[in-house]
Order: structure tokens, then sequence, then C-alpha cells
């Protein structure tokens, strides 16, 4: 797969894929730029070399019929615009490939930039469609993906569009290729011990991506309410927490596969549990074994994180995708943050994969002291599953 530095772009009409899906609050300001910081130095790179520089996004979840006021990507070309600090001009087209897209498009001089409005607000973009597809590309010479966190999605701005272009005129950003650099040569070629840390809600979101880390790290710590389905296969009793029953049998199999391969397999061993799911709760801290079974399991406890604190000591790699528990409520947040800082304090080569992940990482403060923060939450977690990304498959 190419780079966007192997390609002769001087002078042309470059069209880049960004991933500018960010954050905001109810009056529609911009909590996390993050995503867009990221994809910085590549449109630099191009303005640098005077391109006509065409920036497309998705945002949210729009019906896809055109435009809808509170899913538009003006509050990200206020926040682009300020971040570019660019001398030539800046554009936000009123439409996707419209008139003014089309007519804003062909007008832009060396230098300048333009942001098509939500590619959402287009049905055929989520559908793969070859005209949508066709109407972009003609843009355009050049096509740069540099959106991570949604190449894992069989999109028309990103998989269809590239029939338009010859190996010659396509390639990935640098947030692109350090995202995949990354993930895969510390996955296919680690550093040893090597600790897999997954949180967050469900088994079921990342069973293939445990599958395919049981075979190649040396530990895996659990957290986050998918562990109750490991506990439960243990025969505890997990009160009213989360659980996916189904899925007990393949929990099983998993810390079984665990055992087999000599890979140490880390639970919590005490829960912060509540009586209800609730911020102003009543909680105590409580050994794994002990939840009473009106009561549910919110976040790892303090002998949980003193527990994986030790685990990680001696790590030289560490991947992490998941909260500890429920972050987002102050009162079980603790384990999470911990979590984070812990991993920062390590010397090892540490990857945060997975938008909560990163989120926590944040509210830490721990953001700077991390190796890599990924951009990706999906396709993160695929490209641990080893799946072929749609976005990858198409510019190779």
């Amino acid at each position: 797969m190419r780079s966007i530095k192997d390609l002769k772009i001087e002078g042309k009409r470059v069209f880049i894929r960004c991933d500018f899906n960010v954050p905001q609050d109810e009056f529609g300001n911009i909590t996390d730029d993050r995503r867009i910081r990221s994809a910085l130095q590549t449109i630099r790179y191009c303005i640098d070399r005077d391109c006509k520089v065409i920036l497309a996004s998705h945002f949210g979840r729009p019906k896809g019929v055109g435009f809808e006021e509170e899913y538009s990507l003006s509050a990200v070309a206020k926040r682009l615009n300020t971040l570019l600090k660019i001398k030539n001009n800046f554009y936000l087209a009123k439409d996707v490939v419209g008139e003014d897209a089309m007519e804003k498009a062909a007008s832009l001089e060396g230098g300048d930039v333009l942001l098509l409005e939500n590619l959402r607000f287009e049905a055929g973009e989520t559908k793969d469609d070859a005209a949508l597809a066709k109407a972009l590309a003609s843009m355009a010479d050049v096509y740069i993906n540099d959106a991570f966190g949604a190449c894992h999605r069989k999109h028309a701005s990103i998989y269809a569009i590239t029939e338009h272009f010859d190996a010659d005129h396509k390639a990935a950003g640098f947030l692109m290729s350090k995202e995949i650099n990354f993930f895969q040569k510390v996955i296919d070629n680690p550093v040893r011990p090597f600790v897999a840390v997954v949180g967050g809600s469900k088994v079921s979101g990342k069973l293939q991506a445990l599958v395919n880390l049981i075979q190649k790290v040396d530990k895996v710590i659990i957290g986050g309410g998918m562990a109750f389905t490991f506990l439960k296969a243990q025969g505890y009793e997990i009160g009213k927490s989360l659980v996916e029953d189904d899925l007990i049998e393949e929990a099983k199999t998993i810390m079984e596969e665990a055992k087999v391969r000599g890979v140490k397999f880390y639970l919590p061993v005490d829960i912060v549990v509540a009586h209800e799911f609730s911020e102003h709760a009543t909680m105590k801290f409580l050994p794994a074994q002990e939840i009473p079974a009106d009561w549910m399991g919110l976040d790892v406890g303090p002998a949980s994180s003193r527990l994986f604190r030790e685990v990680l000591n001696d790590a030289q790699t560490i991947i992490w995708n998941g909260p500890m528990g429920v972050y987002e409520m102050d009162k079980f947040s603790k384990g999470s943050i911990l979590m984070s800082h812990n991993i920062a304090q390590s010397h090892a080569t540490t990857i945060v994969g997975g938008g909560d992940t990163a989120d926590v990482a944040q509210r830490a403060g721990d953001v700077e002291e991390m190796t890599f923060v990924s951009t990706g939450g999906g396709a993160s977690l695929e490209l641990i599953e080893g799946k072929v990304l749609p976005g990858i498959e198409a510019l190779k």
C-alpha cells in the first residue's frame, strides 16, 4: 500500500477522505478535536505542495435524504480553519456532489481548501454507490484515504471511489499509514512480554479480537462489563451485572485456550457494586465472589487496580481497548482512570484503541504519555481480529 509520500502530487487536485466524526455537546460545540488535529499533517503536506485540496468526511448518522442542520460539518469547518491557519482560501460547500460543491471544487487555486458537506447526506455513501463514487472522483486527480476510523466500512468514499484512480494516484495519508503500521507491527512482531487489556461492556463486540489476541499475547487483563460473563463462566454469582448468557461457553473456551497456551489470564478480584445504575446509588467494594443477587457491578475495585498494576510492571508492549467500568459516571470511573495511569506510567510501547478508551486516557490526562492513541474504534478492533479492512484493501 502506497503512502502519500510515494505520489507526485505537486499542483494537483487532491481528494482527502478524512474522519471528522467528532463528539459535540448539546450546543453543537466540539468537545474533542483529536480526529481533526490528526488529519492536519496530511492536509498541510498537500497545501505546501500547492495542491487544490478537497476534504470529505461523514458525521453522525443522518437519514441520507439531504441536508440536516444538526449533522452539518459547519462546526468542524470553523475548528479546522482555525487549526490550519492557512493564507489561502478555505471553503465549506453547501452540498456533497451538488452544484455548489462542483463549482467550488472547479474554481480552487493552489493551496485552497474545500470541505464538502457531510458525505452521509447522500444515501449512496453507505451503500457504496458507484454513481456517487464517480461524482466524488471527478473532482480530483489524486485520492488519499486518511480516515482510518472509517476504513472498516465499505462506503462509496472509501471503497468504490478508488476504482477511478490508478495505483499512481491513490494512497494512504500519514495518519492511516501510522495506524496500520502500529497495529500490524505490534501484533505481528511485539516486544515481549506483550499484555492485552480488554474492557468495555460486551464480550460479543470483542470476541473475535480476544480469540486472535490469545494466540499472540503473554497476558490478558479483562475488565468492564464483559468481565461478568467470564466470572459467571467460573460459577460466581454476579447479581444484576451485565452478562451475555449465550456467550458463557465461548468465555470458557477462551479461558481454556489461554491455559493451554500458557497465557496468564486476569479477571477482577474485587468489584464496585451498586443497587441501581445511577450516579447517586449507594455503592460498596466487595470481592468478586460476593456480589449480592440484587446488586450490580459497575467498576473494578481497588484491589483489582493494584493487581493489574503488578501485571503491567514487566510489560514491554501493551494494547488497551475498552474501559474498566462505567467511566462516564464519576463514582464508577476510578478503575478506568487508574488503568490509564498504570499504562501511561509503564515503560512499554502503549497503544490505546477505541473511542471510549481514548476518552478515558484524555480524562485521565495521560494521552501525551501513551505511545499511540488510535482514532479508530471499530477499525482498530477489526485489525486486531485479523480482518481485511475494505479501506486498506482498496488501496493495495
